[in-house]
């Protein structure tokens, strides 16, 4: 499976692979990405190694040593119903450490439903789905817990048949208050109506910025994602709501990369008040009005004081697009301080020129303060230069990258080509998928158990054309 920018650590041989591709067992499927980073190898000993276990191989961030539901049931996911016996719904509000897979493919409707998952310990292996893999629609995803790991899912909530401002919208994925430890990699989340992707919190939870930043989602790690098509005038009620993701207040320990974010109008992504985080190596193309973002707004904090903003900006590439206003590569607004640090990131227009690097919205005296020295990079973090990120990111964002759906290759056909735009439903791009359901029975003698990487290389579909 595509590993993404951040790379494989090669945990038993001590060798570095490129990215963009399935490594070790599966290098012959993919060509490799020259110059892609690697994740940082391991210099401890055996046993703290085992301890340090990755979550899977190229696993980044403040969470890639989750153990997720390494060790715990195999739990098979046999109907594409939206709950009952043998369901995805079902598996996950299972108790106790377990591994989803899929024995079935095709299209899950959610039926205008938010999916809570409030038991910890659990891996989402949408990988081991037969092709097509797994689609869910009509519906989002929402992480309350701890220990969660989510890859190679579809998820694209769309207008689900309501009316304009019919005030039921969705977010594709969502991790709430207290959500930790938590990795969303190599997913496809499209038409939300609400945010595609999003960390949360309840901003003001005990007394002391302290408590308000270990109350809010922490140790989250975006990364290989397709974050695409947020829908601009559907069913939100305060009407146009096209966003990538928002980074609530005070989420931290946070990372973003290499991820696609395409056609949404805004939030690209946006750290809300006291939020802290690294957004390394993802491309950016055809915002609307604001690319990444910084906003901390002074109503929500009424008789609390400001919390100081820490943005990490390094290797990232901002594309206008057809859907494009004037916009620099980080707006800043609201009130608060922001200290920022930021390093060969790229903004060009449509034309190839250059845009602003920063702009304000603002007449409060808002401090930006620029850090002299660039922070540590997350684990497993090495930055590929902003240059090649566009081919990289191509190669490897989104759900199952050698078996794309036909929405994600139009998604990224239009990203190469310069096309597309912000959409209001997803009928003007075809509507929801329609799949006839395959079956295959999961084989576990077929994959690594601890880390759900396959031990023998995956059917791949036809390249991008």
């Amino acid at each position: 499976m595509g590993q993404g920018i951040g790379g494989k650590a090669a945990e038993n041989d001590g060798r570095r692979h490129g990215s963009g591709a399935v490594r070790s067992v599966l290098l012959a499927m993919f060509t490799a990405i020259a110059g892609i980073a690697t994740a940082q190898p391991s210099t401890s000993s055996a046993a703290d190694g085992a301890a340090r276990a990755l979550a899977f191989p190229g696993a980044m961030g403040w969470a890639a040593h989750t153990p997720a539901g390494r060790g715990g049931k195999i739990l098979r996911v046999t109907t594409l119903a939206s709950e009952g016996p043998g369901s995805f719904a079902e598996a996950v509000a299972t108790p106790g450490p377990r591994i989803v897979v899929f024995e079935v493919a095709g299209v899950i409707d959610l039926a205008r439903k938010e999916l809570r998952i409030s038991e910890p310990y659990l891996t989402i292996a949408g990988q081991t789905a037969p092709q097509p893999g797994v689609t869910f629609i009509r519906g989002g995803l929402t992480i309350a817990t701890h220990d969660v790991v989510v890859r190679h899912i579809r998820i694209r909530p769309g207008e689900a048949g309501l009316e304009k401002r019919a005030g039921v919208d969705f977010d594709a994925i969502n991790t709430v208050r207290g959500a930790h430890d938590v990795i969303v990699d190599h997913c496809s989340l499209t038409w939300a109506t609400d945010e595609n992707l999003s960390a949360s919190s309840t901003r003001f939870a005990g007394e002391s910025e302290a408590e308000w930043m270990q109350a809010a989602s922490r140790r989250i790690t975006f990364s290989n994602n397709l974050i695409a098509e947020g829908l601009a005038n559907a069913t939100h009620r305060k009407g146009e709501h096209s966003k990538g993701s928002l980074i609530h207040d005070h989420v931290n320990d946070v990372l973003i990369v290499g991820n696609l974010y395409a056609h949404n109008y805004e939030r690209n992504p946006l750290f809300k008040g006291g939020a802290r985080g690294q957004v390394l190596n993802n491309l950016v193309y055809d915002p609307g009005q604001r690319a990444l973002h910084y906003n901390l707004i002074a109503e929500e904090w009424l008789g609390h004081a400001y919390s100081r903003g820490e943005m990490v900006l390094r290797g990232n590439v901002m594309r206008a697009g057809p859907s494009t206003e004037d916009v620099a590569l980080l707006m800043v607004g609201g009130s608060g301080d922001l200290a920022y640090y930021a390093d060969d990131n790229i903004a060009v227009d449509r034309l190839g020129r250059p845009l602003p690097q920063v702009g304000r919205y603002t007449t409060t005296p808002l401090a930006m303060t620029e850090m002299k020295q660039a922070p540590a990079l997350p684990f497993g973090v090495r930055l590929l230069p902003a240059s090649k990120v566009q081919d990289a990111v191509i190669a490897d964002a989104g759900a199952r990258p050698w078996d794309r759906d036909d929405i994600d290759r139009r998604i990224l056909a239009d990203t190469v080509e310069g096309r597309g735009k912000i959409i209001d439903s997803e009928n003007e791009v075809g509507g929801y998928p329609k799949v006839e359901p395959v079956r295959q029975a999961f084989v576990a003698a077929d994959w690594d158990l601890a880390t759900m990487e396959p031990l023998k290389p995956l059917p791949r579909r036809a390249p991008l054309r």
